[in-house]
């Protein structure tokens, strides 16, 4: 049997029982069948119609050799193979410069919009995969949380909303989404995985949907006392999985739908982040009241062979953020929208055997839009002062969740987050 855990973050949209039929679908297609020609402008959901898009950088990146201190000798003996030369970086001033992989990223900060963060970490830091993971999607260091840290901005701020309140473009659940009422949507089947990143038939997602409304037998949860998670009172386990089921083969059919009417003039590149990206770009022109878009970019664990793979996987990055931001100004909402990276660790300072890089703790991040503050932010972290061979983080990660639930969200960071965390400056 499974724990309820795992059945909510193995089910197709990661748990949302108290779904009815989305209410943004008639309202939506009422606007279009009316001839509404005009898609720039969005639904207000939660308090105030701005868009953030958290992009994941799965494996733990290397912050170093993303941000790197190309005037620090210490840099360079620690890593004789690894290390960047400063003609090969886009330099920001005159000790850091960016990875010369990301030209669009470089072009951004000179023009204002790219605020990159240094040092970001939390106390006791963690170098589990899953563990460290955790912590920034729940924004809990002491791992005491059931839900996270968006899924608590929808509840807080977002009460009443769609259950496309939160759209993830991921294979799973992000733990983030968990929410006590409205944990967002999850397009995390196959089927609707190969539909975005493989250019397939949305029939394929809906057939695969319908097929879940006949669940194994033997497919449970452990429910609380009375039958209740988080919908209805009394409903079977069998109750639950069908409703579920029912509600994720309308909405997905109805997203897709959505996002096939937007043909974009920007060209993306074929790699998955960038056709995720994309998806999104057509959700936010085709209408979606979604506050939060969550996406994925996998390949950071860099522990062999880190040079050509790790720049590929920045390089990869700039693409497709080029494009969409590039699609996003073409449909005239680049001003509605913000979007911040994160990994769940960074790289230790010293090259290990392999010409790679193990599991460390501090990293760098990037907040980008036309919204935000650009620059280098907080304090990078001393290479001469280390702990156990890993840099110390300077800036707390929830300093920074509390600048965009505060600066973008329009919501009390504290509410969330559970306490005041001293914000960036990092939006205008």
């Amino acid at each position: 049997m499974k724990t309820r855990r795992e059945f909510l973050r193995s089910t197709v949209l990661g748990a949302s029982s108290a779904w009815t039929v989305p209410m943004f679908v008639e309202r939506t297609f009422a606007d279009l069948h009316a001839g509404a020609r005009d898609l720039a402008v969005q639904p207000v959901t939660g308090s105030d119609d701005t868009i953030l898009v958290v992009l994941q950088l799965a494996g733990g990146n290397d912050g170093l050799n993303t941000l790197v201190p190309f005037e620090d000798d210490a840099y360079h003996r620690a890593r004789p193979r690894l290390a960047k030369q400063p003609k090969d970086l886009i330099k920001l001033d005159d000790q850091l410069g960016l990875n010369a992989s990301m030209p669009f990223l470089g072009s951004l900060f000179k023009e204002g919009g790219l605020a990159v963060v240094q040092g970001v970490g939390y106390p006791n830091p963690n170098r589990s995969h899953f563990v460290s993971t955790s912590i920034w999607e729940t924004g809990d260091p002491a791992a005491r949380s059931n839900t996270g840290w968006l899924g608590r901005y929808f509840d807080h701020a977002c009460a009443g909303a769609d259950p496309t309140v939160g759209i993830s473009l991921n294979k799973t659940q992000p733990e983030s989404f968990g929410a006590l009422r409205n944990p967002g949507v999850s397009l995390s089947t196959p089927e609707l995985y190969r539909w975005i990143h493989g250019g397939g038939d949305g029939e394929d997602a809906e057939a695969f949907f319908d097929s879940l409304n006949a669940p194994d037998d033997g497919a449970s949860i452990d429910l609380p006392a009375g039958g209740r998670v988080g919908g209805i009172v009394g409903e079977s386990n069998l109750d639950f999985l069908e409703r579920v089921a029912m509600d994720a083969r309308v909405s997905s059919k109805k997203i897709l739908e959505i996002a096939a009417r937007h043909r974009p003039g920007v060209r993306y590149p074929g790699t998955p982040v960038a056709r995720s990206l994309g998806m999104v770009a057509r959700m936010i022109a085709g209408g979606m009241p979604t506050r939060v878009y969550y996406v994925s970019h996998g390949g950071f664990d860099t522990h062999r062979g880190q040079g050509n793979s790790h720049d590929r996987l920045l390089g990869q990055l700039d693409d497709a953020l080029k494009a969409f931001f590039a699609d996003l100004r073409e449909q005239r909402n680049d001003q509605r929208v913000v979007l911040m990276t994160f990994s769940e660790f960074g790289r230790r300072v010293a090259e290990n055997a392999s010409a790679g890089t193990d599991h460390g703790k501090a990293s760098c991040l990037f907040v980008a839009g036309p919204a935000v503050k650009g620059g280098l932010h907080g304090t990078a972290p001393s290479l001469g002062d280390l702990d156990a061979g890993d840099l110390k983080h300077t800036i707390d990660f929830r300093q920074v969740y509390a600048s965009v639930l505060g600066g973008w969200l329009r919501t009390d960071p504290a509410a969330v987050l559970g306490k005041d965390y001293r914000r960036l400056g990092i939006l205008a």
